[in-house]
């Protein structure tokens, strides 16, 4: 096998990247539907017996839970998506996610059910997060490994694009329910589970089109050499242990400002009556949807220049970026102003796109071919539980009990930091050959602390 993981026609890559993206998208409308509604709803109606700051508390927690069991979603994809093939585990993680989503639109409230509604939400926001642990592996392995090497970043990122575009569709839905179909009482009455019951529309098309793709050609080929490691998960942790926790740690500043801001704190945040800032839920609603396409651009325009430049210096660019926004995003938005919250959005929205766009054709890059599914997902998973897991909950706290948003804005920066370390501790192994053959090249490295030298198939090496 060439520098060019496949000979694929430009057909089936395009193929490929639709498949990648809807599913993602449906993915991450499911995960962000829940989020928002946490601030907007879910603290009334399953946790107000609380009391109205803890029951916000619990709702933000329950936002956060299911990541706790993304690794699990990580080990099993990873286990069976290199054992048996990345496509299976697209269809199953889909099928997973949409059902639970439907199912929170059918649940019953706490004045129905008691302690059971919570419960019950908590049961389905679990299953959400095997889903998610499993589905962005797949996701972006389908992607990257039947791309070319020199397009590997812009291939990666249509993955990549379903979180903005999930973050949009949910913002929308949910600002035409509060703003149009549902205003005021009939949101919290009945309109909250309308976007919930509409991911059925989006796993049906999800599914069809998952269907019809072609398994990886990496995969394929190690399933002809019978390459597959009895057991992917230990010799990862065996042999790139290191290499699983500095990937982690490279996802954890994208993830907390992500999540804290866009996934949740920030409209229940502006929109808080009692709160400094008091804004109309339906305006926020549409500045997230304004937030999320921004997002989308600047993910698109990092997948580009990962390309161009490469996934490490992108990644600085866009860590520089997030270290300086962090502090102006609580300034702006406390001005109780629309344009100043579209602004801090905006400036918040170009460092997560240039620290998430390339991160799918980096992750791939880094791990040798028999356990990529395994460390892309389980880095990915941990990454997620350690940046944005619980980062609505800790802001909540953090303003609970500091009454500012400068002790947010201060926590925001650390994991930015964090982030960026992580980064300058990975080498750029952009055009890398990702076949099975170069498994050798491949589990050498990847970290500055590795000096032993690739043997074949790498284009040179970005530090």
């Amino acid at each position: 096998m060439s520098n060019t993981p496949v000979a694929d026609t430009r057909r089936t890559q395009r193929r490929v990247a639709f498949a990648t993206l809807i599913g993602t998208t449906v993915e991450w409308y499911d995960y962000f539907i829940y989020a928002t509604a946490a601030g907007l709803v879910f603290a009334h109606l399953f946790f107000e017996p609380a009391g109205a700051k803890i029951g916000l508390l619990l709702a933000f927690a329950s936002v956060g839970i299911s990541f706790l069991f993304r690794p699990l979603g990580a080990f099993l994809a990873g286990h069976f998506g290199d054992r048996i093939g990345r496509r299976a585990m697209l269809v199953l993680t889909l099928l997973l996610m949409g059902l639970s989503t439907m199912l929170i639109g059918l649940l019953p409230t706490f004045d129905s059910v008691g302690v059971l509604a919570p419960v019950l939400l908590l049961l389905l926001r679990i299953l959400q997060g095997v889903s998610a642990g499993g589905e962005w592996g797949g996701a972006v392995l389908m992607a990257v490994e039947h791309a070319p090497a020199t397009k590997r970043g812009r291939a990666g990122s249509f993955p990549q694009l379903g979180v903005p575009l999930g973050l949009l569709l949910a913002s929308g839905v949910t600002a035409l329910m509060t703003g149009v179909i549902a205003p005021g009482d009939a949101f919290l009455a009945w309109g909250w589970r309308i976007p919930f019951l509409l991911s059925f529309v989006l796993i049906a098309v999800g599914y069809f089109v998952r269907r019809a793709v072609e398994e990886s050609p990496v995969f394929l080929e190690i399933a002809e050499k019978k390459k597959q490691p009895k057991v992917p998960v230990v010799e990862l942790f065996r042999k790139h242990w290191l290499l699983v926790i500095l990937a982690a740690l490279v996802f954890v500043g994208n993830n907390a400002a992500g999540y804290m801001a866009t996934g949740g704190f920030i409209p229940s945040y502006a929109t808080n009556p009692d709160g400094v800032v008091g804004l109309g839920k339906t305006p926020v609603l549409i500045a997230m949807t304004f937030a999320a396409a921004m997002w989308l651009i600047f993910t698109v325009l990092a997948g580009g220049m990962a390309d161009r430049i490469g996934r490490k210096r992108t990644y600085v660019v866009g860590y520089v970026a997030m270290a300086l926004t962090v502090f102006p995003l609580f300034l702006l938005i406390n001005t109780g102003q629309l344009w100043a919250l579209y602004l801090a959005l905006l400036l918040l929205t170009f460092g997560l796109g240039l620290t998430y766009g390339p991160q799918a054709a980096w992750y791939s890059e880094i791990f040798p071919a028999s356990v990529r599914f395994s460390g892309v997902s389980i880095s990915y998973a941990i990454g997620a539980i350690l940046g944005g897991a619980f980062s609505p909950m800790i802001a909540q706290w953090l303003l609970q009990t500091t009454g500012t948003s400068v002790a947010i804005s201060s926590y925001l920066l650390l994991t930015t930091l964090i982030g960026l370390a992580a980064v300058l501790m990975l080498k750029d192994r952009s055009g890398i050959d990702l076949s099975i053959t170069n498994q050798a090249g491949q589990e050498v490295g990847a970290t500055i602390f590795d000096k032993r030298v690739p043997v074949a198939g790498v284009a040179p090496v970005q530090a």
